[in-house]
């Protein structure tokens, strides 16, 4: 029989999170932002699993339990593993306008569920779509193409910031795999300029474009129209791949935030003129850890040394159904697996607001939200 008495580990357990409890809270109240966020990374389970039934889909498990064990990652792999979860799900909800717009709308619920009072969205809607020869997730070709995927999108998410007083904005993927699909991605991003859509991004094998020079030379050419547009860009770059792909991002392409980035540590002189540079580092915690993509030991990862020094960075959440939370967890890791103080948080937060690819009086606005809901929770710490 067990024994009711504790062990001393559990007692300190205990001891260590009534001590904590106050930033705990106080991480899961503030108001945050999250810049780094896949929308087909952040999809429910249960939707998944509903949207399977209603189009007689086989899926793994018996239940949404058990599909979500299916689908959360708890053991540390490669990126290569961590995204062929993908595969799972993503058939389920590809050419299907209705689950599309679903998961959009959800997902405004969920990120204010979490306090996320802002956010960039980022996804490729080739991915979701089908009308292609070889669509990348469905079995068999159909008739919803990336521009119907971007407006499900678009009605979901203007629905869900309404009903949930938050504000999203999207972010649209080229795929380092598909180099024909860049331009007519740049096009999007230009048509939707006016509807939600503020940046293009870049995700992917970091490592195509050092043996693909024709996926390297297209998304080369599109980001540097795109910068020539005037369209703000962002770009994987530095999280499974060498430090060179973080200077191509930057000086090539004219990325003026990083995906990650966390390989710019490899090269301290480009680290230093990055740093000096102003660029923004979006850092994923929980991902990069389950990716391989940075040390076993969480007292080396890249953002202590970024909070450390100074940098331009951001916490954020990536992929939100295979890490199996959204950023309050995040923060919880940072605290209490890194190391970062609360005000490191707060200050990443403040870095994201003011790295969005939002209009300046928005940013002061934004920032301004942010900076009044500290004092409240600062004076509310001390009655």
């Amino acid at each position: 029989m067990r024994s009711t008495c504790r062990s001393r580990n559990e007692v300190k357990e205990v001891v260590r999170r009534k001590i904590l409890r106050p930033v705990m809270d106080q991480r899961r109240k503030m108001k945050k932002v999250d810049l780094h966020v896949h929308l087909d990374g952040a999809v429910r389970a249960s939707t998944i699993w509903d949207v399977g039934k209603r189009r007689n889909m086989s899926l793994p498990g018996s239940s949404v339990e058990e599909l979500q064990e299916h689908l959360t990652i708890t053991d540390r792999g490669s990126l290569t593993e961590f995204l062929a979860v993908f595969a799972i799900h993503m058939p389920v909800i590809c050419g299907d306008l209705e689950a599309i717009e679903r998961v959009a709308y959800e997902f405004c619920e969920d990120c204010s569920n979490d306090n996320i009072i802002y956010c960039e969205a980022r996804y490729c809607p080739h991915l979701l779509a089908n009308d292609m020869e070889n669509p990348f997730y469905a079995d068999t070709k159909g008739n919803v193409s990336p521009l119907e995927v971007v407006k499900a999108v678009n009605r979901g998410l203007k629905k869900g910031c309404v009903d949930f007083n938050i504000k999203v904005k999207t972010i649209l993927c080229c795929m380092r795999e598909r180099p024909e699909w860049a331009q007519e991605i740049l096009d999007l991003c230009l048509k939707f300029k006016d509807q939600g859509v503020v940046a293009i991004d870049l995700a992917g094998d970091e490592n195509l474009d050092l043996k693909d020079i024709k996926s390297h030379d297209e998304h080369l050419r599109v980001f540097q129209e795109a910068e020539w547009l005037g369209l703000s860009r962002t770009v994987h770059a530095g999280e499974n791949g060498p430090a060179e792909i973080v200077r191509e991002a930057v000086y090539d392409m004219h990325a003026q935030r990083l995906g990650h980035g966390y390989h710019v540590l490899d090269d301290e002189t480009l680290y230093k003129a990055v740093r000096e540079k102003g660029v923004h580092f979006e850092a994923c915690p929980v991902s990069s850890h389950m990716t391989g993509s940075v040390s076993t030991d969480w007292t080396k990862h890249p953002i202590l040394r970024f909070a450390r020094d100074g940098v331009n960075f951001s916490v954020n959440t990536d992929d939100p159904l295979l890490i199996g939370g959204f950023l309050s967890s995040e923060y919880e890791t940072c605290t209490e697996k890194i190391g970062l103080s609360l005000e490191q948080i707060r200050n990443a937060n403040l870095n994201a607001a003011r790295a969005t690819f939002l209009p300046e009086d928005e940013k002061q606005s934004l920032l301004k939200q942010l900076q009044e809901d500290y004092e409240k929770s600062d004076s509310s710490q001390g009655d």
